[in-house]
């Protein structure tokens, strides 16, 4: 039997199906996590002296300072035993947990305390049956025709023309040069693909492009038929959706929302100001999305539970340190997240599709 690394479980029920959970990770985990702490911030915080990654365990201890190490290895160990807890517990969980440290320390047991949303109540409707109805119906075939080839093409040409003018006007933010002209398109020959990438020629570059597009068109296809099955089942299933679900689902369209704000270079009060709306207005303009979201999801969970479908563990973890290696100040329950949800609903979707 696995040796367990926490202890003093306690489940208390709240409304709208929400639990929460009181626990105690053991100081031997807490131990053994801090030295990954260690191991993971040795990667990136910059000593003196030293390269990255071999600096010495006090300098890097005293870099960070004590604190910042120890929510560090809580984190690590959280997200390592809740999935346990949840297991041995047979907490039908759903969204992202709300998780406070209430007590930690050097050497000592790390106390917490989590509350979390519950699998709502679900009717489901027959989606084996709707299932083999939409997913049995011939696909077209897929077609890619000259012009989409020739269409790919002539952008990247205006691309590069538009880099090489603005070059020549010295570049910057000004967009004072002149106007991009025909003259200014490079020429389509073997050389100018055999610069773009690991092409032959010319006929080589179309043929790659026109097999992109192919697949796109299949993938957008694909896409397509599951969203029409989702919707279906949904549809014709009953589901008591608690209030906590919707907001998780608002909470992540708002923070995915303002990334994508930030990128283009505006702040979101700024962007607000300009449209003359508050978060809330958004937030209430979403919430029909949301709670459509949210169902879909509900849906592909409770198919994954009945049909003993998950991801394998040593999979979601490979990719969860994947992404952390490129996002390093993720959040790790949030990528845990993520990477669980998208490889679950991915066996789902398998498994609706391969019916007979």
């Amino acid at each position: 039997m696995t040796k367990k690394h926490y202890k003093d479980v306690k489940l208390s029920p709240l409304p709208e199906r929400e639990l929460e959970i009181i626990g105690t990770i053991t100081a031997e985990k807490m131990s053994l996590m801090r030295e990954k702490a260690i191991k993971r911030l040795r990667e990136t915080v910059e000593i003196p002296g030293f390269r990255k990654g071999n600096a010495p365990e006090n300098l890097i201890a005293q870099k960070v300072g004590e604190g910042s190490l120890l929510e560090e290895a809580a984190e690590i160990a959280l997200n390592e035993e809740y999935p346990n807890i949840l297991e041995e517990h047979k907490i039908d969980a759903i969204g992202r947990p709300e998780i406070t440290i209430t007590k930690i320390g050097v050497g000592s047991d790390m106390e917490f305390k989590v509350k979390t949303a519950l699998m709502p109540e679900v009717k489901l409707a027959d989606y084996k049956k709707i299932s083999k109805k939409t997913f049995s119906k011939d696909v077209e075939k897929t077609e890619v025709s000259e012009k989409e080839v020739d269409d790919v093409i002539k952008t990247i040409r205006e691309n590069i023309a538009h880099e090489k003018v603005h070059a020549e006007a010295g570049g910057g933010k000004e967009h004072n040069h002149r106007e991009v002209t025909d003259a200014d398109l490079p020429e389509v020959n073997d050389d100018f693909v055999k610069m773009l990438g690991d092409f032959k020629n010319v006929d080589d570059f179309k043929s790659k492009i026109k097999e992109n597009l192919a697949k796109e068109k299949e993938v957008k296809e694909k896409d397509k038929r599951r969203t029409e099955v989702l919707e279906k089942i949904m549809e014709e299933s009953t589901i008591d959706l608690p209030k906590i679900i919707i907001d998780g689902e608002l909470d992540k369209m708002t923070a995915q929302f303002k990334d994508d704000i930030a990128r283009s270079g505006l702040s979101f009060e700024d962007y607000l100001k300009h449209i003359k709306k508050t978060e809330d207005d958004l937030r209430s303009e979403w919430k029909d999305t949301a709670t459509k979201r949210a169902k879909s999801q509900v849906i592909l969970n409770t198919i994954a539970k009945d049909e003993s479908l998950s991801p394998n563990e040593e999979e979601v973890k490979k990719e969860m340190e994947h992404i952390l290696s490129h996002y390093k100040d993720a959040d790790r329950f949030r990528v845990r997240m993520y990477v669980e949800t998208f490889m679950t609903n991915e066996l789902v979707f398998q498994f609706l599709e391969n019916l007979e």
